[in-house]
């Protein structure tokens, strides 16, 4: 009970930095905007301030489930709708802010990989969305949800081998061991991210568009 406590606690302190860090962030991608040789405009900083802050923000509500994280989720479909470059950021800056203040701890290495590592969901939601996103897509496509679920499941599964490695290696480690030992907790991050992934692409894809009222994102001055 303690210990949850102090893991609350220690959340809420750490979301209330996670907003400094949040509006930091905001400044700096804004001094991009005036360099000649970087293309991010006002519009994609906004958008890149706000899935990010989303992001670290869910992982902060579920913090007390262990390896269970809406992030992903998100980073994907910041992808899918705004194109890899831009999922990428989204993954990267995430991590970058949610890394430094994890109320579990600070490890260079892992830190490093993780950020890396999480950059796979924006990649690969902005390749996806290339051909998917100006397709008819209908909440009942019980195939496509579980294309999106496998896509969950498979992505996940590859953080988790690089971040698990890495995890290895930074604390001198057998890799083949660890890994196998890691499995039920990785298996945890893997199937609830393709439960989430089955629930919730298809509808969030939808929402999006229908909010939106175009099939891609151009009027936003950001490519898909």
């Amino acid at each position: 009970m303690e210990a949850t406590l102090s893991i609350s606690c220690r959340g809420s302190i750490a979301t209330f930095y996670s907003v400094c860090a949040i509006k930091n962030l905001r400044e700096a991608l804004n001094t991009w905007i005036d360099n000649p040789t970087i293309t991010m405009n006002v519009r994609k900083v906004a958008l890149v301030t706000i899935l990010v802050a989303l992001s670290v923000a869910t992982n902060y509500a579920l913090i007390a489930v262990t390896n269970v994280t809406i992030m992903d989720l998100i980073v994907f479909v910041s992808g899918f709708f705004f194109g890899p470059i831009l999922g990428a950021i989204v993954g990267m800056f995430s991590w970058m802010i949610y890394g430094v203040i994890n109320p579990y701890g600070f490890v260079p290495q892992i830190y490093v990989a993780t950020i890396l590592a999480e950059t796979i969901y924006g990649l690969l939601g902005g390749l996806l969305g290339r051909k998917l996103l100006t397709s008819r897509i209908n909440v009942q496509d019980l195939k496509l949800s579980l294309f999106f679920g496998i896509i969950g499941f498979t992505s996940t599964m590859i953080w988790d081998l690089v971040t698990t490695v890495v995890y290895a290696l930074t604390f001198d480690q057998p890799v083949i061991p660890t890994v196998v030992l890691g499995v039920p907790f990785t298996l945890t991050h893997e199937l609830s991210n393709a439960a989430f992934f089955i629930l919730g692409c298809v509808p969030i894809i939808i929402a999006v568009r229908s909010f939106l009222g175009v099939g891609r994102v151009e009027h936003l001055g950001v490519p898909a």
